[in-house]
């Protein structure tokens, strides 16, 4: 990835950074995002565990707030992207712990549904994808604009598709729709870690909320990523309990 002339580079002391402080302050960064981005997973992770094995997921599956926890994540999601520049940091760090729980308390249901030792598997497999794509996406000196755009088209495609599957019940498009999901999101991680890396800027001294408020929308980015192709993986490959 390279980086020219016209990037905000600015020391600490205002004068202009050296390419060398520039790389240490990314990967700093970066390490940032994907320790805000672990922590979130092992939230929602715990959470749905808790949710399933104390039985509060089924208590809440046989009432209507079931809504409230299925569409909550939704809501959140936009509240943080929408208003992340007009909150405090600590507001927003706030949002983002307690999204990662919200959702955990809405996939309850995969502990019920599937193996613990399938969980765990996929899980494991989806982490070495992960990986593999994102360092991609930070080491590469491609543009990955264009598949990005192209994954993005077949993510709104998936999602209008999946509509359709609502009122069609096919098994055949629902495959398709897991097989096609893997693809787009595999992809997006690779996109997101680079639009994250080149989004970073070194701060002037004072404005560090703004790189923590950075590095928590980087994080959700790439939550998002991990936790939609570990279900679509688990549709595909994760073992039932019936």
């Amino acid at each position: 990835m390279s980086y020219d002339s016209q990037n905000p580079w600015t020391a600490r002391r205002g004068g202009v950074a050296t390419q060398g402080e520039y790389d240490l302050g990314l990967r700093q960064y970066m390490l940032r995002v994907y320790n805000y981005m672990a922590s979130g997973l092992a939230v929602t992770g715990i959470v749905a565990w808790l949710a399933a094995d104390t039985g509060i997921y089924l208590q809440l599956a046989h009432t209507p707030f079931i809504w409230v926890v299925m569409l909550a994540p939704l809501a959140l999601v936009f509240a943080f992207s929408a208003g992340i520049q007009r909150m405090s940091f600590g507001t927003a760090q706030l949002l983002y712990w307690v999204y990662s729980a919200l959702m955990g308390l809405s996939l309850g249901y995969i502990f019920l549904r599937y193996t613990q030792a399938s969980i765990a598997t996929t899980f494991f497999i989806t982490a070495a994808m992960f990986l593999g794509m994102s360092v991609y996406g930070y080491t590469t000196k491609a543009d990955l604009t264009k598949m990005g755009s192209f994954m993005m088209m077949g993510l709104f495609g998936i999602i209008i598709a999946s509509v359709v599957n609502i009122f069609l019940g096919s098994s055949a498009l629902y495959f398709a729709i897991s097989i096609i999901g893997v693809v787009v999101f595999t992809g997006l991680t690779a996109w997101d870690t680079q639009r994250i890396a080149q989004q970073y800027y070194m701060p002037a001294v004072g404005s560090g909320d703004m790189v923590g408020k950075g590095a928590l929308m980087g994080a959700l980015q790439l939550y998002l990523d991990f936790l939609n192709l570990f279900l679509l993986m688990l549709r595909l490959f994760g073992n039932t309990r019936d």
